[in-house]
Order: C-alpha cells, then sequence, then structure tokens
C-alpha cells in the first residue's frame, strides 16, 4: 500500500512525520514473535500505562535486549544454536529477531518484565503540565 507524500503546501514542518511513516513501512512484516498492545487503566498509585507483551518462550533474560534509541523502542532477541545438541527433528528453531516500535514524543519506558516466556515492556506519556502564556499587547500610536 503506498501513501502519498506529505510535500503539499499547506503542509509545513510534517518532514518528521513523513519520515517516522517511512520507518514504520520499512519494518518488517515479520511476524515473529507475536506481541499484544494493551492499555492499562490509571490506578491510584500509577498513571495509564501502555504494556508491549511479546512471546519470546526459549529466550533467556541474556538473550533479549530492548533498548531506547531516539524515540524507537526496540527488541532485539538473540539465540545461539547448540551445535553439541544432536536432534532427530527440529521443529523449535534459535531464531533471532528484531521488534521496533515508535514512540510518540514524551513517551517513557517505565520498565520490562520477562515471566513464564513472555516479555512486557510498561510505557506511560506523563501527564504535559498546563502552560498559560500571557502575551503582552503593545499599541502603537
Amino acid at each position: 500500500m503506498s501513501r502519498p507524500p506529505l510535500n503539499s503546501p499547506f503542509l509545513l514542518g510534517f518532514d518528521e512525520i513523513e519520515r517516522a511513516l517511512d520507518r514504520v513501512a520499512r519494518s518488517g512484516t515479520d511476524g515473529y514473535p507475536p506481541y499484544n498492545i494493551e492499555r492499562i487503566p490509571r490506578s491510584e498509585n500509577e498513571p495509564e500505562r501502555l504494556r508491549i507483551t511479546l512471546a519470546v518462550a526459549g529466550f533467556t533474560r541474556d538473550q533479549l535486549d530492548v533498548s531506547l534509541e531516539e524515540n524507537q523502542l526496540v527488541i532485539r532477541g538473540r539465540q545461539v544454536d547448540d551445535r553439541e545438541r544432536h536432534f532427530l527433528h527440529r521443529g523449535i528453531a534459535a531464531r533471532q529477531f528484531q521488534r521496533a516500535f515508535l514512540l510518540a514524543d514524551g513517551m517513557q519506558v517505565l520498565g520490562a518484565d520477562l515471566v513464564n516466556g513472555l516479555l512486557s515492556v510498561d510505557l506511560v506519556r506523563p501527564e504535559p503540565a498546563r502552560v498559560i502564556k500571557k502575551i503582552d499587547i503593545t499599541a502603537r500610536d
């Protein structure tokens, strides 16, 4: 699916959005590992959060890497093939993956957790402070 460029004379300053859309379009369409994105409602102690959960069965904590590269959350998994093992049937492949999520400005990563083969990464967007700026009016004679 192609999308029209954002180079209309009426769309000024949207070049960053166009670059973000290009990045998302270039990201792999491979469905591995499968993932969920859910909204966690606000509680008494915590703000509303987003949780990305990836199914990474077979990966240890040392084989996973979660990093923030500019405004992109990048999750990588690296498994090394054990050459000492002799398989009669190999249905579970040791594979590598990289999954990237483009984050909006202001999004913060709270942390990552690996439980029962599910890697969860929690994100939050802090409530912006309401800014009111007084503009002085000058009088010209």
